[in-house]
């Protein structure tokens, strides 16, 4: 299993059009890539910043996923970002995740 992480920081503290976004725009968006597992998206606890996991079936899932699908997937979140994010992508070497309890956007 391969990862891709998106660190942003946001433009309103605790923005709540961020989770709605994320719902309504860009998971139905990267379920059309084949090789998506899932996505986790954390925000920090002063609410300045999000961070995602995209998980990818492969490596070469994620890096098509990056050639054809992240930019469309990032323009849909600019109006929430402060800055440019930050990408990074890595190996799942362990993982316990089965079903993860979430808060649905407000």
């Amino acid at each position: 299993m391969f990862a891709r992480t998106v660190r942003i920081n946001l433009k309103t503290i605790g923005d709540p059009g961020y989770s709605r976004t994320l719902d309504e725009e860009t998971i139905p968006a990267l379920r059309k890539f084949p090789g998506f597992v899932g996505q986790v998206s954390m925000m920090s606890s002063d609410g300045k910043e999000v961070i995602g996991i995209s998980l990818w079936e492969r490596r070469e899932d994620a890096e098509e996923y990056n050639r054809k699908g992240a930019a469309s997937v990032l323009k849909t979140l600019e109006k929430h970002m402060k800055g440019e994010p930050k990408l990074q992508t890595y190996e799942v070497t362990n993982s316990t995740l089965a079903a993860l309890p979430v808060r649905k956007a407000a």
